[in-house]
């Protein structure tokens, strides 16, 4: 059986509100929205992509924050088939077990496995061999292990034309295949992705902004009444920073 290589992204909607920490269902922090996915064989020759949108029915309204990053909104995932549809597409493309998932950080192969199992779908048809390119593009140049660099960085720093825009599942998967050709060596192992391994680490205590006393202070500085527009922008803000993809480098 052949190995092949899976190099996938994925976007989400994420419900920013207090409402999610009352239900009684666990739901994942994510909810994947759109699948993008570039297969490649053994000598990173191309074979096929893979590209879905999905219809949110965790958080079934767009968050503003992730229209402005991805372009997606509510009404453009309507008539789009929802998670466990489009799954059951994605593991026909993969094809077999004997393929490696490969990803631009970690969250993503955690997202997949969460959302598989908010879904009571089959965890089991998944590979959980992955090779997180992150800190081998860090290596590649003499950078600590450490350093995440992000993707957009990665790709300018090796010169690979981006004629596409970013935060889109599809193309951030074609352009981390691109890295990976362009950095790829034998000594890179995949490792095992165990979605049941508990963290050794006790988890800290989830700091929340408390945005009244925010708004109040602005009020204060400003020495007027916030408008709900202005109120919204300073939200949309602290989430966006959240992100970190403002930082330079």
């Amino acid at each position: 059986m052949t190995l092949n290589y899976i190099v996938f992204d994925l976007e989400f909607n994420q419900d920013f509100s207090k409402s999610n920490k009352d239900s009684l269902m666990p739901r994942p922090c994510f909810e994947i929205i759109q699948i993008g996915a570039v297969k490649l064989d053994q000598s990173l020759n191309f074979i096929g992509t893979f590209q879905r949108y999905v219809k949110p029915v965790i958080y079934p309204q767009i968050n503003p924050f992730i229209t402005e990053l991805t372009g997606i909104t509510t009404e453009q995932l309507q008539s789009e088939e929802i998670f466990p549809g489009v799954y059951q597409d994605f593991i026909e493309f993969i094809g077999n077990l004997n393929s490696v998932f490969c990803i631009w950080g970690i969250s993503d192969i955690k997202e997949l496995f969460r959302n598989v199992s908010y879904h009571k779908l089959n965890q089991k048809l998944l590979t959980k061999s992955y090779i997180n390119l992150q800190p081998y593009a860090a290596l590649h140049f003499k950078l600590p292990r450490k350093k995440l660099l992000k993707l957009k960085t990665t790709v300018e720093m090796l010169d690979i034309p981006s004629v596409c825009p970013f935060h889109n599942a599809l193309n951030d998967a074609k352009y981390t295949a691109e890295i990976l050709k362009k950095i790829f060596q034998d000594s890179m192992r995949p490792k095992f992705y165990d979605p049941n391994a508990t963290n050794s680490h006790p988890r800290q205590r989830k700091q929340r902004i408390d945005f009244e006393q925010l708004t109040k202070q602005f009020e204060k500085m400003y020495q007027r009444e916030l408008t709900q527009d202005e109120q919204n922008m300073i939200k949309l803000a602290y989430q966006m920073g959240k992100t970190r993809q403002f930082l330079k480098l």
